[in-house]
């Protein structure tokens, strides 16, 4: 591809098997730092609870830090769960960051709810939180910038910010109401595949102009893992994918397998086609398949920009696929 194709990260922040979370936050800070010297746009973080495999329970705190770790990234959410938090809150919090940090800040809020039932309870949601998602999406809204709904509560910082709100989603639902608000999307193909096509061009449809946005814009976030060839990639996402077979068949939210833990495995033939699956589905591979994945989804899609939520053990392969992501899909990148 010859043109400008802009990359960013989705980032879980994965705690794998004798690690910690202490050690995965840090490992996003450096990151952070050489995806910004890669040439990368955004870096989002996510937003789950009680789960001890991903240490992302509080994105406005992590977005913070990376603000403070880097000079020129865009730095957000993918996103906060709005029915989570009460949207007075996410506008004061989000509001603060955009004036500490001006022009570097995005908010992609989202309706799931990141946890379970149990947990969900613990965090004061409600048990119709997702049903209340639109309302509490436009009253989120008019907190922010100079045209903030005149009310009795100001959210104080966000009413002298302009911070990009995007939807994010898995579902066509989720795509047409972002279009219908003329807000920029987020679709998770990582999620739901099969939909994305579908989910893209409902945006498009539904899209209407507005004060946010004038024209549709959307993001294709993906797992990417880039190797020096196929069968290298291939190799390195295979910790990553155990552990999804392990959720699968145990529901546990166990720390990622090690690459030892995984080279000892014995898979069974469902395993194997669980894995030959997701890797067909997802961006895998050496430069040549990134570069022909990348121009698929994105003809197959129009997607506007593409993030990879890229999920490996060893830091330096997890540094050094995204840079293999970034000479594939943007071959003008010049490296610091």
């Amino acid at each position: 591809m010859t043109d400008s194709f802009p990359v960013s990260v989705l980032d879980v922040v994965p705690v794998w098997n004798g690690s910690t979370a202490t050690r995965a936050l840090r490992d996003s800070l450096d990151l952070a730092v050489a995806v910004e010297q890669l040439g990368y746009t955004r870096y989002w973080v996510a937003e789950h609870h009680n789960t001890p495999c991903l240490a992302t329970a509080t994105p406005p705190v992590l977005v913070g830090a990376l603000l403070a770790a880097t000079r020129t990234l865009r730095v957000g959410s993918g996103g906060v769960l709005l029915p989570n938090h009460a949207p007075l809150v996410v506008a004061e919090q989000f509001g603060t960051l955009a004036a500490l940090h001006p022009g570097r800040v995005d908010l992609g809020v989202g309706r799931a709810p990141g946890t379970d039932a149990v947990t969900a309870r613990a965090l004061r949601r409600a048990p119709d939180g997702a049903d209340q998602f639109p309302g509490e999406l436009a009253e989120l809204l008019g907190y922010f910038g100079p045209a903030a709904q005149p009310r009795a509560i100001t959210a104080v910082a966000a009413a002298e910010s302009t911070v990009p709100v995007w939807v994010l989603g898995s579902s066509p639902g989720s795509a047409r109401l972002a279009g219908s608000l003329g807000l920029p999307y987020a679709f998770a193909h990582q999620i739901s595949p099969t939909l994305t096509a579908t989910a893209f061009e409902i945006y498009r449809e539904s899209f209407r102009p507005s004060g946010h946005l004038d024209r549709p814009h959307a993001i294709l976030s993906a797992v990417v893992v880039a190797g020096e060839s196929d069968e290298h990639a291939e190799k390195l996402i295979a910790p990553y994918l155990l552990g999804q077979i392990r959720l699968r068949t145990s529901g546990r939210l166990d720390p990622f397998p090690t690459a030892a833990e995984e080279e000892s495995h014995r898979y069974t033939a469902p395993e194997r086609a669980f894995v030959a699956d997701r890797i067909a589905g997802q961006v895998v591979g050496g430069p040549e398949t990134l570069r022909h994945r990348v121009a698929q989804l994105r003809a197959e899609t129009g997607a506007d920009e593409l993030m990879g939520l890229t999920i490996l053990p060893d830091a330096t392969d997890r540094h050094r696929s995204y840079a293999l992501l970034a000479d594939a899909v943007r071959p003008a990148v010049t490296h610091a």
